[in-house]
């Protein structure tokens, strides 16, 4: 026999998975496993399994389940000689389990022997065994057992034997070095993420992430939990606090580097070549990484009714454990706001062990009010990246990435949760093509395709019944304060129309303000119905549209305004400044707003400093502002808010990437706000963070008429697409930006975006179009008399030449370039020039005129104060150096790359040189040096996700095998 509790509860006997039987029984197998080898009293069951209101028959129907037990454990009773595996004794009873056979146990022995590790200074084996330990968790302790049940103190003991090992992995990982660091940190935010007021856990949190090299996250969850501590608890974050957010300023804490902006492409350096020298197109190793992704929103804790639609569900799956022979698809449809999402959640979680492979998430948004609706291709992009596919290596077209993405589920048992699908041909492409997973599908269209084609079983959600509306109200504002008010209550679920959102949001201001009567609460809903007539339409929707109302008209007018200009916003989520810019106000005005209508529960905040908001009642807010606002408001808006992306994108990138030239757009409105960068990092994340909605952006200003910001927007964009490897996205961008500026007959917008339309074709190996689109772009740069911007198209004729073998005629374009720089006094950019024909010269195998191009860039870099381009031309004579076999200055010239890099903070140009270190190393002999050097750009490398990972780590195992160093470091 084994058992589980550390999650789900579960037995097997042998390789066979047991039934456990009703939910009590399993409630108290749970309970017995969390004392097992103890004695747990009848009362302590009683009261585990009922609380303080248990029936009479109480104890008979324990000693049922415990018969029940019996025979599912000891089928034939004990073998001849053995004792019984679940005792009486003690005025209760007690489970017998061997410590290797229960996961609970195995995490204590493993935490124990972490701790006998950790006393004789074995920090590093003291980690291992936390990790271990920890590994064996698979979620709460008794996950799926009534809530009611599983609040009982015995399973929060234990959850809290989790909390202390997770602390412990952190304390001693800060000792034990980087690596280890690293494997902690997932669990440690996961662990932070669930006990935000933590001081000790937060703490520790902030000092593994600044060890890693994730400084400027570090500061970032400190200035979280200081707001958090003040807002919640109105107290200043402890000592211990303090002392790590110190430590990561001072730059004290014991391991790691500074974290990285991403990225890769000669625009990283303004030159072309380093780890992506190769052809554009050219097979990666397979480093796809092995991710079981777990993307489900939380279940919601107080989830009512249902029952026909989950029994019904239920009955889709086999019973028992058996696998899923086929791909079982289920179609959750109805209205708006009729909880079909919470109750395709409701039902994943129940199932999700069943899919041990994963799950994974999209809201595709299918009825968006601001039409940004998420396409097949960029789920299937998102789902692909959740997988651990690298995004460099996506092939192009929509059928290709389908495909990779059903032969990445082939053989995996997944659940697939696709939220808010418009029509059948929105999900079809997302669709597995094997057996064994789960598809949810929900709509407020009725999937008939989806129904006739691909045998799915449609479920449609209808209205809670009165019993389930009353039943809501008990469970979100207690059963005393209901049952005092029968009337009231019913007369609120009338006005509610029985729709669960409406009936969401009228519990949510009776619940917060319990002072309220509910014949207060009925009375107010019964006086403003019919306050919106130019929105009513027939039942149900009006009286949703009031039990809206109702919370909007109880909102400041300046409140008011900013919720019905969020409907014009293009993405999913918002952040303080862009509200700050739709509304034409300071961020300190608008803060304070967006506090009133989290409390109204007209908005959410998805992560600190950022918003989000329903669809039904974005709808809503767009609704309104149709009707409200003066006939002029909302362009103005609009392009104030195009005018904060716009601007922040353009501040981010002239951090990124200083030296390389930069299109300049118009002064900004005095009212638009652009958020200042401290350093690269944080410029960076800004870009991670709000790339959908900056995507989403460029195609509004398009379809609004703001075609001058979709083309700038698109072409501000460019070097960051292409340095995350997001060419399939750099591709629509550009493709739209060629559109909106046809539109204004701007040829010099159609000349970048032609320009970075046609590098992105030849990132993906598309070289017929790559070449019509750069001559396209030269021609349109001629004509406006732009030489900078003809000088780059052709280094970008040069890189895909390069790329091709055809380093002759990247010879040639170069020669264009310098000339057309030489001619725009672009000194820099001829400098890069340099540089870039100095390494076409290494690939040809000419080593002496590469080291004369270079040691030409080197001087004019220095002379005009350009680290970045210094810092790739002193790469660049290295490596000359080094295919001279001059490996000495090699290392010599290498040496002042790598302190360039660091100090602008470029790592994947740092990786990038330490690779070029190993090898001159390697070819000197130094292999203790060399495999010193490829460990650094290995750690550096994996953190940004890049697939050239994976040569480095061969570089590793290949002299690990030869045996030239005694104990190389593990890959």
């Amino acid at each position: 026999m084994r058992f589980a509790v550390l999650g789900p509860v579960r037995a097997w006997r042998g390789d066979t998975e047991l039934e456990l039987g009703p939910p009590k029984q399993r409630a108290l197998l749970a309970l017995l496993l969390t004392r097992a080898g103890h004695p747990v009293a009848v009362h302590d069951i009683v009261d585990a399994l009922w609380g303080q209101d248990p029936p009479d028959s109480a104890v008979n129907v324990v000693q049922r389940h415990i018969g029940s037990l019996r025979r599912l454990l000891e089928p034939g009773g004990p073998a001849r000689g053995a004792s019984r595996r679940l005792v009486r004794g003690s005025g209760g009873y007690r489970l017998e389990v061997d410590p290797d056979r229960l996961d609970l146990l195995r995490f204590r022995d493993l935490r124990q022997q972490a701790k006998d590790a950790a006393r004789h200074g074995g920090t590093a084996e003291a980690t291992e065994l936390l990790i271990e330990a920890l590994a064996l968790w698979r979620g709460p302790t008794a996950s799926g057992i009534a809530p009611e049940v599983r609040s009982h103190p015995v399973f929060a003991a234990v959850d809290g034997e989790h909390l202390a090992a997770v602390k412990e992995a952190a304390e001693q990982a800060l000792e034990a070095g980087p690596g280890l660091g690293a494997r902690v940190l997932v669990t440690l935010r996961q662990a932070a993420a669930q006990h935000p007021l933590d001081e000790m856990l937060q703490a520790r949190l902030i000092l593994v992430l600044a060890a890693t090299g994730h400084q400027a996250e570090a500061l970032g969850v400190y200035r979280n939990i200081r707001a958090r501590l003040a807002g919640e608890l109105g107290v200043e974050p402890g000592a211990e606090l303090q002392a790590a957010q110190q430590q990561v300023l001072s730059q004290t804490v014991p391991m790691g580097n500074p974290a990285p902006p991403r990225g890769a492409g000669p625009d990283a350096r303004d030159d072309v070549h380093g780890i992506n020298a190769g052809p554009a197109n050219a097979a990666q190793p397979d480093d796809t990484a092995t991710v079981r992704p777990a993307q489900l929103p939380s279940d919601l804790p107080v989830f009512t009714g249902r029952g026909k639609e989950m029994e019904g569900l239920r009955a889709l799956l086999p019973t028992g454990r058996e696998v899923v022979s086929s791909v079982v698809i289920s179609a959750i449809g109805g209205m708006a706001g009729v909880g079909k999402t919470t109750l395709a959640v409701h039902w994943a979680h129940q199932v999700a062990e069943r899919f041990p492979d994963g799950q994974l998430y999209v809201n595709l948004r299918g009825f968006h009010p601001s039409d940004s609706v998420m396409s097949a291709a960029e789920a299937i992009r998102s789902f692909l990246d959740a997988l651990g596919f690298p995004s460099h290596r996506l092939p192009a077209g929509l059928e290709a990435q389908a495909a990779l993405y059903r032969s990445l589920l082939a053989d995996r048992r997944m659940l697939i949760l696709l939220d808010n699908a418009h029509d059948t041909e929105h999900v079809r492409p997302l669709l597995p093509g094997a057996p064994g997973c789960l598809v949810i599908v929900t709509s407020r269209n009725q999937l008939c395709g989806l129904v006739a084609c691909e045998g799915a079983h449609f479920v449609t959600l209808d209205l809670l019944s009165e019993a389930d509306a009353l039943a809501f109200l008990r469970r979100r504002l207690g059963a005393d304060r209901v049952t005092r008010e029968p009337a009231a209550a019913a007369e609120i679920v009338a006005a509610c129309g029985n729709l669960p959102l409406a009936l969401a949001i009228v519990s949510a201001r009776a619940a917060v303000n319990p002072a309220f009567t509910l014949a207060s609460v009925a009375a107010e809903l019964r006086e403003s119905r019919g306050s919106l007539d130019a929105f009513t339409v027939e039942a149900p929707v009006a009286d949703a549209r009031t039990a809206f109302s109702w919370s909007y008209n109880l909102l400041s007018p300046e409140a008011a305004r900013t919720f019905r200009l969020l409907a014009l916003h293009p993405g999913p989520d918002y952040s303080l400044a862009a509200v700050a810019s739709l509304a034409g106000q300071r961020p300190g005005w608008i803060r304070p707003l967006l506090a009133e209508l989290v409390r109204a529960h007209l908005i959410f905040e998805a992560v600190p400093g950022r918003f989000g908001c329903h669809e039904l009642l974005r709808t809503y807010a767009a609704e309104l502002g149709q009707a409200r606002e003066a006939s002029d408001e909302p362009g103005p808006a609009r392009r104030r808010m195009l005018d904060h992306y716009l601007h922040s994108t353009h501040a981010a990138e002239r951090i990124l990437a200083p030296s390389r030239e930069h299109l300049e757009p118009k002064p900004h409105a005095a009212e638009v706000t652009v958020p200042r960068f401290a350093d690269q990092a944080q410029a960076a994340a800004w870009l991670d963070v709000n790339r959908p909605v900056l995507l989403a952006a460029i195609e509004q200003g398009t379809r609004h008429g703001d075609s001058e910001y979709s083309w700038q927007l698109a072409a501000t964009l460019e070097r960051y697409l292409d340095r995350s490897g997001r060419w399939q996205e750099q591709a629509v961008a550009q493709t739209t930006a060629v559109t909106a500026a046809r539109c204004l007959g701007d040829l010099r917008g159609q000349a970048y975006a032609h320009r970075a339309l046609g590098f992105a074709n030849g990132r993906l190996g598309n070289w017929e179009e790559a070449g019509d689109h750069l001559t396209r772009a030269l021609k349109l740069f001629g004509e406006i008399g732009d030489p900078a911007g003809q000088g780059r198209v052709h280094r970008y004729f040069a890189f895909l030449a390069n790329g091709r073998l055809r380093h002759g005629e990247a010879l040639d374009h170069y020669r264009r370039a310098s000339d057309l720089y030489r001619t725009a006094g672009r000194r820099s950019e001829e400098a890069s020039v340099l540089n870039e024909v100095g390494w076409t010269y290494i690939l040809m195998g000419e080593y002496a005129k590469a080291l004369n191009e270079c040691g030409q860039a080197i001087a004019l870099h220095q002379e005009i104060g350009d680290r970045n381009g210094e810092a790739a031309a002193w790469d660049s004579l290295g490596y000359a150096h080094h295919h001279l076999h001059a490996h000495d200055e090699a290392l010599a010239c290498y040496e002042p790359a790598l302190e360039l890099y660091r100090a602008i903070r470029d790592r994947y140009l740092e990786a990038d040189t330490l690779v070029h270190i190993g090898d001159s190393h390697h070819a000197a002999d130094h292999h203790v040096q060399a495999a010193d050097a490829w460990q650094q750009a290995l750690a550096i490398l994996d953190e940004i996700g890049h697939p050239d990972a994976a040569g480095v780590r061969d570089r590793l195992k290949d002299t690990a095998a030869s045996g030239m160093r005694g104990n190389l470091p593990k890959a």
